[in-house]
């Protein structure tokens, strides 16, 4: 089976190619071979011939995003439905990785794969646009949603990392009322790989088990990379942005796990990409 990866090179089309391509023909595809805003993306993946596609390009800087809501919104919106009319013309199922942030943080509970979305900024409105393309265009889909993804060059983990390396005069400080489930990119990438090779089409939260705030985050990573920096607790109210992050957005795995598909506790997976990460 051909599959093309759409973000081929970001943290999570890595970890994809990494665990497809020992039984699937793959095609992957950067930014320097799409221009997800613009309808030639169309053909470029039908000329592809892919028997499935795997969409994980976005445009994920939700700063970004909330100074250009427009730009988000060809992208991540009108960018999905190109993909998804590529797909119709092929008839290949299609992939579509999309986000927590589709849910407004207000429930207070974690979010299950039929909780209405409800974004609350330009980067979650732009995703939810995608995941409506996908529904309305297609009938063979899997809408993968994860957070806080970890497992690249660019993350959280590695901020952190970075930051304690040189502290700030003012030291590190996180947030401690933003709270999510941290999704480590090979452990996403793994059950991609298992779920492809069913039927079993749908919605499906894909995170590692358990969640935790920014704040929490930040002091596992410190304590099990051995490292003393004190880490103080702050509020998002505190940490002027351009966004605004939904604040309680946990995912649960519902419809994965009742096929057999549930990821290792966050805890265990951070710990695992610090020890890639010590053998470079």
């Amino acid at each position: 089976m051909r599959i093309a990866i759409t973000g081929a090179h970001g943290q999570l089309g890595r970890a994809l190619c990494a665990a497809l391509a020992p039984g699937y023909e793959l095609v992957p595809l950067g930014h320097d071979h799409l221009d997800l805003s613009s309808p030639t993306t169309i053909e470029q993946i039908v000329a592809t011939g892919a028997d499935l596609v795997i969409h994980a390009a976005a445009y994920t800087n939700v700063d970004g995003c909330a100074r250009d809501p427009d730009l988000a919104y060809r992208v991540n919106g009108l960018g999905t439905r190109y993909v998804a009319l590529a797909c119709r013309r092929l008839r290949a199922p299609l992939v579509y990785i999309s986000t927590n942030e589709v849910f407004p943080g207000d429930a207070g509970r974690p979010y299950t794969e039929y909780d209405a979305p409800r974004p609350i900024n330009a980067y979650g409105r732009s995703k939810w646009a995608g995941e409506q393309a996908v529904r309305e265009l297609l009938d063979s889909f899997y809408i993968v949603r994860v957070a806080w993804l970890f497992g690249g060059e660019r993350n959280f983990v590695r901020t952190v990392l970075r930051l304690a390396a040189d502290p700030p005069a003012t030291g590190l400080r996180m947030v401690d009322d933003e709270v999510g489930s941290p999704t480590y990119a090979p452990d996403v990438a793994e059950a991609l790989a298992t779920l492809i090779a069913t039927d079993f089409f749908g919605t499906y939260h894909l995170v590692n088990a358990g969640a935790c705030s920014r704040y929490e985050l930040a002091r596992t990573v410190l304590r099990l990379a051995g490292l003393s920096t004190p880490v103080t607790p702050i509020k998002l109210a505190d940490f002027p942005r351009d966004s605004t992050p939904p604040l309680y957005t946990p995912l649960a795995n519902h419809a994965g796990a009742a096929i057999g598909l549930t990821l290792r506790p966050w805890e265990e997976a951070v710990a695992a990409y610090l020890a890639t990460l010590a053998a470079v």
